[in-house]
């Protein structure tokens, strides 16, 4: 009964936060109630399109507005851009925060698209977002026109999304010609120079000279992981830039030797401006600083229109109040999970999914043995660390993954020496044995998947974001499972540890029911979010991390990616458990203990990459662009999945609950805030 009631009043706690959480969202994203925002889908002509659509007091058919369509970069999502959308519209900017095609709730027709390579499936998404949301809003009697007809709306994209807006006004420039009305009056790209935009024909001399007159400007940022390289530039892009100083920037800007933060007339009759703070590249959409570039540059552009916009100052700034408020709701969020789950174990049939309490583990007997866990307990913590980039970037067959191959073939021949020794060992036959038969499995595997090329098949493997993170995942299960196997028979099994020490159960009846307990675990959670976000247009996040609502249709993928995430999952809580259930790591000290097991490698390779990058101008892996910004996410991701897995195995005395559960939840996450080519 005690640990119902204290179920039940973490429970409570949860829902508060959620609830307080999600309303003041709620209230930020509005405007504090001078904005609506919905909800809306419609038909893009490739596909269909969804997106937060902020509209506003006074914005109507009868009195239409200056606006400004917002979107998001690659992997990434519509509620990205919350911080323009935010402060835009409560300054009287009609603002569509746009999901691309194949992200958040929009979807391309892929069956008008033979090409299934990853260029076939990466290209037409962003290609065409912006152009057609663009076709749509022009339609929209609030979307303010002149005289001529000419749309007043402007573009913001951040990287990816940068490339649609700079295609969009190339194109747009393209069909003026033949129709004599200009759709989009200036725009400003984030993150994204003419590199890829450059693949339909959109490189800096057309766009420049497609220019129009427009009014235009870019966010440079001089820490950007991937753009505004100089064409001399050493290999590596994760690097210090300056590109006003390129010639790519001079040609678009018109002017030999220009200053950043500066508008210069252009030969069309246009303005073009380029902002260069001192930021990364997935800084700029959590950015006070490119957040007052945005409003700066909007109000300027549109200063002729401007006798119903708000004149707030571009520092005065609420975004920030939001995404607090959605933090403090995904605390609540993981506090709703453990909850449910602790009050689901304690009804009967499903409390099945306990194993009795699990009792400390035998302290580790004699300095040496103590020195060598604690060893491999640190190569635990540092490996996974040390292989990102090359598992991360390289993928098998690289030359750092080849020492994986050369590693595990080694392990797993001593591993078959182990067992075959265990065999003959009378005393500790059966330890001995079974350890040695796991260094040999994991060993093999690990050489095995070293080797293999992995998630290759695009419309199979359709997240094509994920499949780099799922090689590194099932990467780092191996290494934790074949460092577990080497500790335990070098340690660990002359100590008297076993299976239950790992807190692994092999009962059929608490594995069915953990994974029945965490499927209704996973559905309640989530419904909560649904819930939440149809009431307050609120999610659950911080920064890149985000659980946030989905279509259904993105179920088959989900279920193709879970094998992976599960495997990890499975290892890692199993190393959490035997490492913190001792008499040392109770409360505090454990929890942190697990966090570092699983997070403690993505944390340290990040704070090498990027003091690294801020003090000398390279990073310390200057080709680690894409991988280095998506551990960043990874970091809440394995830090929560910790705490999840340690509470749980506590309350039920083995692995499985925390296992699936976290796969579930993680898999889904993780699918729901990415590219989905093929739902």
């Amino acid at each position: 009964m005690k640990g119902k009631k204290a179920s039940i009043v973490l429970l409570a706690i949860a829902l508060v936060l959620i609830l307080l959480g999600s309303i003041l969202a709620g209230v930020f994203n509005g405007g504090k109630g001078a904005v609506k925002v919905t909800r809306i889908s419609f038909d893009g002509g490739h596909g269909t399109l969804s997106g937060l659509l902020y509209m506003p007091k006074g914005a109507s058919a009868d009195n239409p507005r200056p606006t400004v369509i917002v979107t998001h970069g690659y992997l990434n999502s519509a509620e990205m851009q919350d911080a323009n959308a935010i402060e835009l519209s409560r300054r009287g900017f009609v603002v569509l925060a746009l999901d691309q095609y194949d992200h958040g709730h929009s979807t391309l027709a892929h069956e008008n698209y033979s090409d299934t390579s990853f260029f076939g499936m990466w290209l037409p998404f962003w290609m065409w977002s912006m152009n057609d949301a663009v076709q749509y809003m022009y339609e929209q009697p609030y979307v303010l026109k002149d005289e001529a007809g000419n749309g007043i709306i402007g573009v913001t994209g951040h990287s990816m999304g940068g490339f649609s807006s700079t295609v969009a006004m190339w194109m747009d420039e393209a069909q003026a010609a033949q129709t004599g009305v200009r759709k989009i009056y200036c725009g400003l790209t984030e993150g994204s120079d003419f590199s890829y935009s450059a693949f339909v024909g959109a490189d800096v001399a057309s766009a420049d000279a497609m220019g129009g007159g427009r009014i235009m400007g870019k966010v440079a940022a001089q820490y950007d992981e991937f753009f505004f390289n100089a064409p001399d530039a050493p290999a590596g892009t994760v690097r210090q830039k300056n590109y006003v100083a390129t010639p790519e920037a001079q040609l678009w800007l018109q002017r030999e030797n220009p200053e950043p933060n500066t508008w210069y007339k252009t030969s069309d009759g246009g303005r073009r401006i380029i902002f260069q703070p001192p930021q990364t590249h997935p800084w700029n959409h959590f950015s006070a600083t490119t957040t007052a570039h945005a409003i700066y540059f909007y109000q300027d552009a549109f200063q002729d229109y401007a006798q119903d916009l708000t004149p707030i100052d571009a520092n005065d700034q609420i975004w920030q109040f939001k995404e607090g408020a959605e933090c403090l709701a995904l605390v609540g969020f993981v506090l709703l999970i453990l909850a449910v789950a602790s009050l689901l174990i304690q009804v009967p049939g499903l409390s099945k999914a306990k194993s009795g309490e699990l009792e400390p583990a035998p302290s580790v007997s004699g300095g040496g043995a103590r020195f060598g866990t604690f060893a491999l307990l640190l190569c635990l913590i540092l490996l996974p660390a040390i292989f990102f980039s090359p598992l991360m970037d390289g993928g098998a067959g690289s030359d750092l993954v080849n020492v994986l191959f050369y590693l595990g073939c080694a392990l797993g021949l001593s591993g078959l020496v182990g067992l075959i020794f265990g065999l003959l060992d009378k005393q500790n036959r059966l330890r001995l044995s079974v350890g040695s038969l796991f260094v040999l499995l994991a060993g093999a595997a690990l050489a095995l998947v070293a080797h293999t090329p992995m998630y290759q098949d695009g419309p199979y493997w359709s997240a094509l974001g994920v499949n780099s993170i799922a090689y590194w995942t099932i990467g780092c299960a191996l290494i934790s499972l074949l460092a577990m196997s080497v500790i335990y028979v070098g340690a660990k099994a002359k100590n008297g540890f076993g299976f239950k020490n790992y807190g692994v159960s092999f009962n059929p009846l608490a594995i069915l029911m953990s994974l029945l307990v965490a499927i209704l675990t996973w559905a309640i959670a989530y419904g909560v979010l649904f819930l939440m976000d149809l009431i307050f247009k609120a999610d659950f996040r911080i920064w890149t991390f985000a659980f946030k609502t989905f279509d259904f249709n993105i179920f088959p993928v989900i279920l193709r990616y879970l094998p992976t995430f599960l495997l990890f999952y499975i290892v890692s809580t199993a190393a959490i458990t035997v490492n913190t259930n001792t008499e040392k790591m109770k409360g505090f000290w454990g929890y942190l203990l697990a966090i570092a097991l699983n997070a403690g490698g993505a944390i340290i390779w990040l704070l090498f990459q990027y003091i690294t990058l801020f003090k000398t101008g390279v990073a310390a892996f200057p080709g680690s662009a894409l991988s280095g910004i998506v551990l960043v996410a990874m970091v809440p991701t394995l830090s929560i999945a910790a705490i999840i897995s340690r509470n749980l195995v506590k309350k039920t005395g083995n692995i499985w609950l925390p296992a699936f559960l976290n796969a579930l939840l993680m898999t889904t996450m993780t699918i729901a805030n990415t590219m989905v080519a093929f739902k």
